[in-house]
């Protein structure tokens, strides 16, 4: 099958399927597979979906390709070769794709939504996620080689749509240490919020937290990624990156412009744009846009490199 929309109708909305998803009792959510080891040592791009993460997860199609693998938890050797075969493939990209797992025997109905999605009957089967819709891949067991080339058909599809970001790579010792920890019931309600796709009602969680404890780093960083998805929940990134490009664009047009650019993975493009635009004001003008440039650094990570970067850049436009 190649990479196009499974529904001959046109692509499928997410959002319904994360409606059928939070129909069925949530699951603990997990980072860690099944477990097979990929081909990075210390390193996977693989995540368990489940109900709660669904929506969270989804969106980040928007910046790279996802594959998703429907399967279950008592798969048969062939099937865990597959799986295995699917993370390595992740790990040999470098992450310019994620897989996701989906388990038929603990998110039925997430795994039934999707199979309808992608058009398929059965499990095993592999779709895809590009910026925000289902696409069909294949069902039944695959061997690597196979695999690869539907991979390498996705990424062409997501490079044809502009759609070039990386996953960012998590330890495997990390993820089992995720995987046997209870989740933090700080951010019971925000995760609830987040889920069920409410980002202003997450914002506002974080914000209570941050109430609290103006220190807790975790719950700034979980509000600046709230507040991304509330800008561009319905934003069209290529329309507002086209927009300010005009040469009187005003400075809202192009904090818009540099919120799509994050969303889709074009992180050193957001900040560029912004200092340069740092460069080119003073005052309140300049404040609004250092302001919104620091909240994208704390949603990318203030440990990545892109960030750091763009810090000694926002410091010297400063002075």
């Amino acid at each position: 099958m190649s990479p196009t929309p499974s529904n001959p109708r046109g692509a499928i909305d997410l959002s319904d399927l994360a409606a059928k998803a939070q129909q069925s009792q949530p699951a603990a959510g997990t980072v860690a597979g099944q477990g097979a080891p990929a081909g990075a040592a210390g390193a996977s791009y693989l995540v368990e979906l489940t109900e709660q993460n669904f929506e969270a997860e989804a969106r980040k199609s928007l910046q790279y390709p996802i594959i998703v693998e429907l399967t279950s938890i008592s798969r048969v050797p062939a099937e865990q070769q597959m799986a295995a075969s699917l993370d390595e493939l992740a790990s040999e990209s470098g992450g310019k794709f994620s897989v996701a797992r989906v388990d038929m025997d603990s998110a039925p109905q997430l795994a039934q939504a999707l199979a309808q999605a992608f058009g398929v009957q059965g499990i095993p089967a592999v779709g895809g996620l590009l910026q925000g819709q289902p696409v069909g891949l294949a069902q039944g067991v695959l061997p690597k080689d196979q695999l690869k080339q539907l991979v390498d058909e996705l990424l062409k599809a997501a490079l044809a749509n502009g759609i070039a970001g990386r996953a960012e790579p998590v330890s495997r010792a990390a993820l089992a240490e995720a995987d046997s920890d209870e989740p933090d019931p700080r951010f019971a309600a925000a995760d609830e919020a987040l889920a069920r796709g409410d980002y202003a009602a997450a914002v506002e969680e974080f914000d209570k937290l941050l109430q609290a404890n103006p220190k807790d780093a975790e719950a700034e960083a979980g509000k600046a990624q709230a507040s991304l998805l509330l800008r561009t929940a319905d934003a069209d990134p290529q329309a507002l990156i086209a927009a300010a490009a005009a040469p009187d664009a005003p400075i809202d047009t192009q904090l818009a412009a540099a919120d799509a650019e994050v969303a889709t993975g074009r992180v050193e493009e957001a900040f560029a744009r912004l200092i340069a635009v740092i460069k080119k004001t003073a005052g309140d003008d300049r404040n609004t846009v250092r302001v919104r440039l620091l909240e994208l650094f704390e949603t990318v990570g203030n440990s990545d490199p892109r960030v750091q970067k763009a810090r000694r850049d926002l410091m010297a436009a400063l002075f």
